[in-house]
């Protein structure tokens, strides 16, 4: 066991936040240490040598031996004593409850190689001072979308199974972040001027499964990772939120309410792939077409203006025209607001490759994917229809002058519809504006900012 420490370096700041932080265990822990170490220097933390005095201190513990757990509530208690703001991390961090049940009061406790959440706890606790001037990095990171809006990722990987799709093979299972880190990250994007948020991951309805849903800290609380919980915790923090690839589970009912005071933007973004059952099965998707009709009409229920994107596959090896007319006829009743389709195309590694069902030619698949847009498109334009006349809030995405482009709550960019914006008054990148919806096509929208 290698014993207790506390890293010193040189002092880089006055203004600058101290931590003062013991190692324990094996060496494998050590280069834990010195990864959070060195997260910590670059970030502009001084190391402190000892705990009274410090910003706050970093215990790395050790579970191994009872012997060591023994060493590592000492050491915690040691530091609660001279100081009382303590981050407990490492091994015995995969059991909370001991720790909590002697030390009650300890600001965080995260598992072995948690470097993020460690790192994230240290921000809440201290945060570091951000030098403009000096600073390599802005507090939010680089990001590569427009200033006024980014994309949040909540998780990696998928425990879904669909016959067409080889994500799992590629990112493996579902790997939920806490909420806590999520919510840190959303917090520093709205403070960077960030107006709206897209919440992503490749199954952001099943968010918390894989860690049954684990609360972790941020403030004052504790947070479930859960689909419901982030999507409140989110829509509290002033920025559009909006979310993308929520598969239509039952429990999606629960963030309707919160579409409709407002909270979170109206807007699904549910891939459902196709509505035949047979199509479906053969997917390995989890739903029936006639269970998803009645949850859209349940959402609308609650809430009126809810819009629906979503994307399809046609020409998938088996489809019949009786399953396609079923699409078609399910685009009738859905009413959804856009849709994306794609020919079915053989990956590599897929198991739909496999399944032994009869491939459709290429030719019908041109063609349902030609009546499918034009079905698609007709509901579009009457959806788009029901907007004129009304005023809606737009966030401009270009500007020049009194002429600008934008999209209403409704509208994910890159993907959905714009409004083009005429103005009196100079528009910028950036604001949220009134706009009178003026006219409309299948797509875009026209009107004037008031």
């Amino acid at each position: 066991m290698v014993p207790a420490f506390a890293a010193e370096g040189p002092d880089m700041s006055a203004a600058a936040p101290r931590v003062s932080f013991v190692s324990l265990g094996c060496p494998k822990a050590l280069v834990d240490s010195e990864r959070i170490l060195t997260r910590l220097r670059a970030e502009g933390y001084e190391i402190a040598r000892k705990h009274d005095g410090a910003d706050l201190v970093v215990v790395n513990t050790c579970g191994f031996l009872d012997s060591a757990r023994d060493e590592s509530l000492s050491a915690i208690g040691t530091a609660m004593k001279e100081n009382g703001k303590v981050i407990v991390t490492g091994c015995m961090g995969a059991t909370p409850e001991l720790i909590r049940e002697k030390h009650p009061n300890v600001l965080a406790i995260t598992g072995p190689q948690a470097y993020e959440s460690v790192m994230a706890a240290v921000h809440e606790a201290a945060p570091p001072q951000h030098d403009p001037l000096l600073d390599l990095l802005p507090p939010q990171g680089i990001k590569l979308t427009p200033r006024h809006y980014a994309y949040l990722k909540i998780s990696e990987g998928c425990n879904n199974r669909c016959t067409f799709c080889i994500i799992p093979a590629l990112r493996g299972d579902l790997v939920s972040r806490p909420a806590g880190d999520v919510l840190r990250e959303a917090e520093k994007l709205a403070k960077a001027g960030v107006k709206e948020v897209m919440v992503i991951s490749q199954d952001t309805s099943a968010y918390g499964v894989d860690v049954k849903y684990e609360g972790s800290r941020f403030h004052d609380r504790e947070v479930r990772a859960k689909f419901y919980d982030l999507a409140k915790e989110l829509g509290e923090l002033g920025m559009w939120v909006r979310l993308h690839y929520v598969y239509p589970y039952p429990h999606v009912a629960d963030v309707i309410p919160l579409m409709a005071e407002g909270k979170i933007l109206p807007y699904l973004d549910i891939p459902f792939q196709h509505a035949s059952p047979a199509v479906l099965k053969n997917m390995r998707r989890p739903a029936h077409g006639e269970k998803t009709l009645e949850r859209i009409r349940g959402w609308r229920e609650v809430c009126p203006d809810l819009a629906i994107r979503s994307t399809f596959i046609v020409g998938f090896p088996g489809e019949t025209e009786e399953d396609f007319d079923m699409l078609l006829d399910w685009l009738d009743e859905a009413r959804i607001d856009r849709a994306g389709c794609f020919k079915y195309e053989a990956v590599n590694g897929a198991r739909s490759n496999d399944l032994g069902l009869q491939q459709v030619p290429q030719e019908i698949k041109e063609s349902r994917w030609h009546r499918f847009m034009q079905r698609q498109q007709k509901i579009s334009a009457a959806q788009q229809q029901k907007k004129v006349g009304k005023r809606l809030p737009v966030i401009i995405d270009e500007a020049n002058g009194g002429a600008g482009k934008g999209r209403t709550k409704y509208d994910a960019p890159e993907i959905d519809g714009n409004v083009h914006v005429t103005s009196r008054r100079p528009l910028r990148t950036g604001d949220i504006v009134t706009v009178k919806i003026e006219r409309a096509d299948a797509y875009d929208l026209y009107g004037q900012a008031v």
